[in-house]
């Protein structure tokens, strides 16, 4: 808990001094909503649908990196997003 608090008092004094809102901690890319997406810089609605759409396809992401596999997501914006993705296990309900 203290390494979660310690964290995310850290994330929101960067996203502060960049003077932008952003997610708090960081976003799941194979658990997240187009509403979760859309919390990421430079994520709108449409570019957010192409992720989870994409996911859909081509399976869970295996790394941050194949985010330039969808339309609009090219190596500068992998690069503003790197420090707000997680790649993990898309959730599942709860045994």
């Amino acid at each position: 808990a203290l390494a979660s608090a310690l964290a995310f008092g850290l994330f929101t004094g960067t996203v502060a001094a960049a003077g932008k809102a952003g997610p708090v901690g960081k976003v799941n890319i194979n658990s997240a909503t187009v509403e979760q997406l859309g919390t990421l810089p430079g994520v709108g609605p449409k570019l957010a649908a192409r992720i989870v759409e994409y996911r859909q396809k081509a399976g869970a992401f295996k790394s941050a990196q194949e985010l330039m596999n969808v339309k609009g997501i090219g190596e500068k914006n992998l690069e503003k997003l790197a420090p707000y993705l997680a790649v993990g296990e898309a959730q599942r309900a709860a045994k």
